[in-house]
């Protein structure tokens, strides 16, 4: 069956070209702080401006890019966290994945789809412990189609208990054709999320069988140019790393970016570094797992090389990196995070043969909540952007020159607020309270007086969603 591509659609992946950048790159230390420079006045990176920080290996010219992504970070999203869950909806699967415990020909993996119950008691132990942002997943089936997909989103929109809801979904799907990404779109999605898993072409073929739906690598490739012609104009790419050679898929990323950028002159509005994690009846090539300082150099270049978009890091990783490498530019991680179907109304331990891999940070939200307060950061529940309009190009605007901190950290502090009264344990809210009066003593942007305005009627008349 013929599949619909975007307009004028190319494989802008040069496997040769990237393998040669990660070769033939040597130390420079001059021409690496210089591109640090440029990466601090908040321009992309090249992909051979990237592949110059790849090639560091002292360990002083390393410090000096971690401070730089540090730095970055600050500059651009300010001290917060964006909090956000995963919620699996299916995990039927056509595909037949290498790494995946959903892949079709897994005979002991527990298959179910919720229903739509299911769902809604999924969301509503999700309100309960404060989540607003979701990111919806299931499996790549022909059974959860754009039909679906749009009603899921339509339905999780629509639980509301006590003051929970659910002001953004999210999606990780498989690619669609235009008219599939639209039907979404008007459901209210936020950001598509389509990871390329390896960008190299032969170990893409290697992990996805020709036979499969993900067999097809310029399909999956070009999935988010048609979802972004269709009007999705905030979109996500990733890739998973242990598959191949960690610094080509790092080029390939920027490379992605830059694509988006030239295209549409609008970057993606998030990145995604997964690992590979232990998943059930999968033996994985150990070749090119990546190690955790290997993690954390990654990190923080695609900080420096992407400056304007969102980095997402995920409950795959422990608490001790995530804590580590939190600060090298991380903008999003998910919280009390449960993966196998059903999960958030099952207190028992995670079983392997229900969850597509196994976690490395089971945490409840408050502890990391109260963590992240503890040390400084804003754990924010804010979705503005999205209802504001500030999406797509219009976010790029705000996000490249650094303007965005004016608005992220005063919503930031209005959902926090309302997750101390509404959710919080004595011990996070008390850490919560101290963490906004330090910030409120320290903000100087002219929209103080409103803000401190909109924390009093948040905090003594109840009052909720009020933001910037």
């Amino acid at each position: 069956m013929k599949r619909e591509l975007s307009k004028n659609c190319k494989d802008f992946i040069n496997d040769q070209a990237i393998e040669d950048l990660v070769a033939e790159t040597v130390e420079n230390a001059s021409h690496v702080r210089e591109i640090i420079a440029k990466s601090l006045n908040k321009e992309a990176l090249t992909v051979a401006e990237t592949a110059a920080l790849l090639a560091v290996k002292n360990k002083e010219l390393l410090e000096e890019i971690y401070d730089a992504a540090r730095t970055l970070k600050k500059n651009v999203y300010g001290n917060r966290i964006v909090i956000f869950a995963p919620l699996y909806t299916g995990n039927l699967c056509e595909n037949d994945c290498g790494y995946c415990s959903f892949r079709r020909s897994s005979k002991t993996t527990v298959r179910k789809t919720l229903s739509d119950s299911e769902i809604v008691k999924q969301v509503e132990a999700l309100e309960d412990a404060g989540h607003k942002r979701l990111i919806l997943v299931c499996g790549e089936h022909s059974s959860y189609t754009p039909e679906y997909i749009a009603g899921t989103v339509e339905m999780v929109y629509s639980v509301k208990k006590g003051n929970g809801d659910i002001r953004r979904v999210n999606i990780n799907a498989a690619p669609m054709d235009t008219e599939g990404y639209k039907l979404v779109k008007e459901a209210g999605i936020g950001t598509y999320q389509i990871f390329q898993e390896t960008y190299n072409h032969k170990a893409y073929r290697k992990y996805h069988p020709s036979n499969t739906n993900k067999g097809d690598y310029l399909y999956r490739l070009d999935g988010l140019t048609r979802a972004y012609e269709a009007g999705c104009d905030d979109v996500g790419i990733g890739a998973l790393f242990g598959l191949y050679d960690w610094r080509f898929e790092v080029l390939s990323m920027v490379t992605h970016a830059r694509f988006f950028m030239d295209r549409f002159g609008c970057g993606p509005h998030t990145v995604s570094f997964p690992r590979v994690r232990p998943a059930h009846g999968v033996k994985l090539d150990e070749q090119y797992l990546v190690s955790d300082d290997e993690f954390k150099r990654l990190v923080a270049i695609l900080r420096l090389a992407i400056p304007y978009t969102g980095m997402i890091l995920t409950a795959r990783e422990t608490p001790e990196i995530r804590r580590e490498v939190m600060e090298f530019g991380v903008s999003q991680i998910d919280a009390g995070t449960r993966i196998d179907l059903g999960g958030y109304t099952n207190h028992m331990k995670q079983e392997m043969n229900k969850e597509q891999f196994h976690i490395g940070d089971s945490r409840t939200m408050d502890e990391i909540v109260r963590e992240l307060l503890n040390t400084g950061y804003i754990p924010s529940f804010c979705t503005s952007c999205y209802r504001a309009g500030r999406t797509g190009e219009q976010f790029m605007e705000f996000a490249i020159p650094g303007f965005i901190e004016k608005f992220c950290t005063p919503n930031g502090l209005l959902t926090l607020q309302e997750y101390l009264l509404d959710y919080a344990s004595p011990a996070t809210k008390a850490a919560g309270n101290v963490l906004i009066a330090h910030e409120l003593s320290r903000y100087s942007h002219s929209n103080k007086s409103d803000l401190v305005e909109k924390l009093r009627k948040t905090q003594l008349e109840g009052a909720h969603d009020l933001f910037f």
